[in-house]
C-alpha cells in the first residue's frame, strides 16, 4: 500500500477512535445526569443547600459529609468531567437546586486533554457568567486544580491555570478562589505521594481532609444543629 494511503487510513481511524471516545463519555454523562434525577426524585434534595458541582474529585468524595460535617449538602460530580460539560449541564446539576453557595472544582481535565490555561480561564468564566444569570447574589467557590503527580507532567499548564482562575476570582464580588495546590506539595515542591489513590490522580481520604479543612472557611457557619 502507498505510504500517503496508509498515512490517511492512520488518520482517518484515529479520528474515528476520538470521535467514538467523545461520543461515550457524552453517553456516561448523560446516564449519570439521568441517576441524579432519579435519586432526587426517590429522596427531595433539601433546599438552601451548599451545591458541589464539578469533576471526578467531587464524584469520588464519598465521605463528605462525614469531612464537612454541619453543613447540608448536595454533591453533583461527575466523573471526567470538563468545563464545557457543567457548563452544558448547568440547568440539572447547579441551577435546578437553587443553591445557597455553589462549590466548583474542574479544570484538570481539561488541561490532560489538551485545552490551554487560557481556554480553561474563558471557560471558567462562561460558568460564572450562566451561574450569575439565573442565582445572582450565591456566592461561587472555586477550588484549584491539584498537583497529581500521575498529572505532574502538566504542572506548568495547571500551576497557569490556577494563577489566571485566582486572578479572574480576585477582580469578582462573590467569588472566592481556594488553593489546594501548595498544600499537596512537598517542602521541595513535589506533589505529596501520600494523598493520592493507586492511580495517583484521584484523592485518598486524607488528600480529601487537606480539601476540607481549606474549604470549610470558605462554607460560612454550619447550618444543622448536632
Amino acid at each position: 500500500m502507498h505510504p500517503r494511503i496508509l498515512g490517511i487510513i492512520i488518520l482517518l481511524s484515529i479520528a474515528s477512535g476520538a470521535q467514538a471516545q467523545a461520543l461515550s463519555l457524552q453517553q456516561k454523562f448523560a446516564a449519570q445526569v439521568v441517576a441524579y434525577e432519579a435519586e432526587d426524585r426517590a429522596h427531595p434534595p433539601p433546599q438552601n443547600a451548599i451545591l458541589f458541582a464539578g469533576d471526578s474529585q467531587f464524584y469520588r468524595w464519598a465521605t463528605i459529609r462525614a469531612d464537612l460535617p454541619g453543613y447540608t449538602l448536595i454533591n453533583r460530580g461527575v466523573d471526567s468531567f470538563q468545563f464545557e460539560h457543567l457548563i452544558q449541564y448547568a440547568d440539572q446539576l447547579v441551577l435546578r437546586y437553587q443553591p445557597r453557595l455553589i462549590v466548583l472544582h474542574v479544570g484538570g481535565n481539561d488541561i490532560h486533554n489538551g485545552k490551554t490555561p487560557e481556554r480553561v480561564l474563558e471557560d471558567f468564566k462562561t460558568l460564572v457568567g450562566a451561574l450569575r444569570a439565573r442565582l445572582p447574589q450565591v456566592p461561587i467557590v472555586y477550588s484549584s486544580i491539584t498537583p497529581s503527580p500521575g498529572r505532574w507532567d502538566e504542572a506548568s499548564q495547571r500551576r497557569a491555570a490556577n494563577r489566571l482562575i485566582r486572578e479572574y476570582a480576585a477582580t469578582q464580588s462573590g467569588v472566592t478562589f481556594i488553593n489546594l495546590w501548595d498544600a499537596m506539595l512537598t517542602a521541595d515542591g513535589q506533589p505529596r505521594e501520600d494523598l493520592w489513590v493507586a492511580d495517583r490522580v484521584h484523592p485518598n481520604h486524607a488528600g480529601y481532609l487537606i480539601r476540607a479543612v481549606l474549604t470549610r472557611p470558605a462554607l460560612g457557619a454550619p447550618d444543622l444543629k448536632p
